[in-house]
Order: structure tokens, then C-alpha cells, then sequence
């Protein structure tokens, strides 16, 4: 019932995201790769014009941003909650279906988003290079 009502979504969801982490690319161009609905809009916070979205840039390169339709403005984890509803991607979507998922995802994002520099600069390359081999394309 979950998988068939995530169908029915129509809003556009657009991600503001810092296209200078090799991390945060990687997860941006998977996401591009699986949007075969074209509910996904992508903004590089580094191209990002402040006054025509409404975004605290210094806030939005410390924690993930997002804005549902033209209005509502999400962050954090439910960014990738939001975002993944509007992939192809079921399994994901049915493991975020489950609110204790969500709970342990959220707690994992803060402890990721305080170190994402340090992580990023550990694994981000290596992600992006997969990412990029799998999908040549994007």
C-alpha cells in the first residue's frame, strides 16, 4: 500500500547541495541517475543565487536543504526521506517506510553532517569514481 501511494506524488522536490564534496556529488549524480519520474530538481549551492530560492547558504552547506514545490523548505535527513519517494529505487523507499529506519537514519545524519569534511575526503573520491564508472552517462 506504501509503494503504491508513493506513485501518486507530484510535488517537485529541489536539493541544494555543496557540489564541491566529492561525497555529496556522488550521492547528488546516483539520485540524477534514478529520477525517471523528473521529480528531482538539483541546485549547487555554489552556483546557488540566495535571493531567488530563499536558502541560508551557511546553514544549507552544513546541513542539507531542500524545498518541496515553491514552498516548504526541509532539512536534514528528511531531505533523503523526500528525495528517495521520488526515485525508482523501491527497496530504499520501502526501508524508508518504517519510522524506526527514519529514527536510526536521522541520528546517523548528525554525526555524518558534523564530520562530513573529514569523511568526504576519506571516501567521497572513491564514491564518485564508482558512481561515475556505473553510470557514464550523467
Amino acid at each position: 500500500m506504501y509503494l503504491k501511494s508513493l506513485r501518486t506524488i507530484t510535488t517537485k522536490l529541489t536539493i541544494y547541495y555543496d557540489g564541491e564534496c566529492p561525497l555529496c556529488l556522488a550521492e547528488i549524480l546516483f539520485l540524477k541517475q534514478h529520477n525517471q519520474r523528473g521529480l528531482l530538481e538539483f541546485v549547487s549551492l555554489q552556483n546557488l543565487d540566495a535571493n531567488c530560492h530563499d536558502i541560508n547558504c551557511e546553514l544549507a552547506f552544513k546541513t542539507i536543504h531542500a524545498r518541496l514545490g515553491d514552498s516548504e523548505i526541509i532539512v536534514g535527513p528528511e531531505v533523503f526521506y523526500e528525495a528517495y519517494k521520488r526515485t525508482d529505487l523501491r527497496t530504499v523507499q520501502y526501508l524508508f517506510s518504517f519510522r524506526v529506519v527514519r529514527f536510526v537514519y536521522a541520528r546517523f545524519y548528525v554525526l555524518f553532517a558534523k564530520y562530513r569534511h573529514q569523511i568526504s575526503r576519506v571516501i567521497g573520491p572513491c564514491l564518485l569514481g564508482l558512481v561515475r564508472k556505473k553510470y557514464p552517462s550523467i
